[in-house]
């Protein structure tokens, strides 16, 4: 066997790069959490080749110090965490500090930011091979500006992983809708081949959101959809949980998020099924969008490379909340009914038709 010896910076970047950058939509998602976790309230998302080309993510946000620009594209380089105390209780989508490295590994990337109101920003450009990054001047507006070029370029053998253009765009138009049900208060706008697809608007009120989801999920949805609003023991669910009779063949319209967070949980999974079990046909699923709120620290997102798993301190409670609200509710709306708030009482309640 082969004497042991350290990984080079770009090797190692490229292997982490393998567990984050899976194709155009990984990129869209990280580039998509750093800028939210960045205070943006606008963020614009421009696309080319379904990603492969180009992927451009602009924001508003707090912008990233000039100083802080060659360390942005470091490895386990954050602002989010300094010990074990941050990472225990994780209110940021990102935290790693992996997600730039990983992309500048097996693409050519370009960060622009500016953290003032004057027009004067910094760029700083990496292209997949370990090198020095250098500064340079660059006219921006205060925000970040993040453009990913020829995704895959130095590493052929992923890039024949790849789908086609179609399949690669629906994967990344997919990551912009979770990400728009989970931020109502950002605006968000995609363009794709230089082709306006949507642009949504700040949605502060309950109309204006429940506009939203229906432009996400489709208006069929909305009209379908129970708004819940339940709060127990430290424990709030609330969103909009389809009426049985708007059930699909396959689980395609089901979002659900921890703290902001989009997951894919077995433990919420079985909770919710368990909840529907009675009012659905075997082999139809649910539809909903479902937003759970708990203290940071009760919960560990640090479970996977893509933060879609996390888990639960009390499994048990999560559990039950999860299920016993969603069945109670469904057990008692009838046709044209809805579901009204519910503060720290024992049972969910039930109000008038909408």
């Amino acid at each position: 066997m082969s004497r042991i010896q350290l990984l080079n910076p770009r090797l190692a970047n490229q292997i982490a790069a393998g567990e984050v950058v899976e194709r155009p939509s990984s990129v869209i998602k990280e580039l998509l959490e750093n800028s939210l976790d960045a205070g943006a309230t606008r963020v614009e998302v421009d696309v080319e080749d379904g990603g492969v080309k180009l992927m451009r993510v602009r924001d508003n946000g707090g912008g990233i110090d000039k100083s802080d620009l060659p360390l942005a594209l470091s490895r386990h380089a954050t602002s989010k965490i300094r010990e074990l105390d941050d990472l225990e209780a994780v209110a940021t989508l990102g935290f790693r500090g992996e997600a730039l490295a990983s992309i500048s590994s097996v693409a050519r990337l370009t960060l622009t930011s500016n953290t003032s109101d004057e027009s004067a920003g910094w760029q700083v450009t990496a292209e997949g091979r370990d090198m020095q990054a250098e500064l340079a001047p660059a006219a921006h507006p205060k925000g970040t500006t993040v453009e990913v070029r020829d995704l895959f370029f130095n590493t052929p053998a992923r890039r024949k992983f790849l789908r086609t253009e179609k399949t690669e765009y629906n994967h990344l138009d997919d990551v912009i809708k979770r990400q728009a049900l989970s931020r109502f208060d950002v605006a968000f706008t995609l363009r794709n081949n230089n082709r306006a697809v949507y642009s949504w608007r700040e949605a502060g009120t309950q109309i204006e959101r429940e506009r939203r989801v229906a432009q996400v999920c489709g208006p069929a949805f909305m009209e379908q959809a129970l708004h819940i609003d339940i709060e127990r023991s430290g424990l709030r669910l609330w969103g909009w949980v389809a009426q049985p009779s708007f059930n699909r063949s396959q689980a395609d319209l089901q979002h659900f998020y921890v703290n902001g967070r989009a997951i894919r949980d077995k433990l919420v999974g079985h909770a919710v099924r368990q909840a529907y079990q009675d009012v659905l046909y075997h082999g139809r699923h649910p539809a909903f969008v479902l937003y759970l709120e708990v203290d940071p620290s009760t919960v560990d997102v640090n479970v996977h490379p893509t933060k879609h798993e996390v888990r639960f301190r009390d499994n048990r409670r999560v559990h039950d909340f999860i299920f016993s609200s969603l069945h109670h509710a469904l057990a008692q709306v009838r046709p044209g009914d809805r579901l009204e708030s519910e503060t720290d009482a024992p049972e969910p309640a039930l109000s008038g038709a909408a």
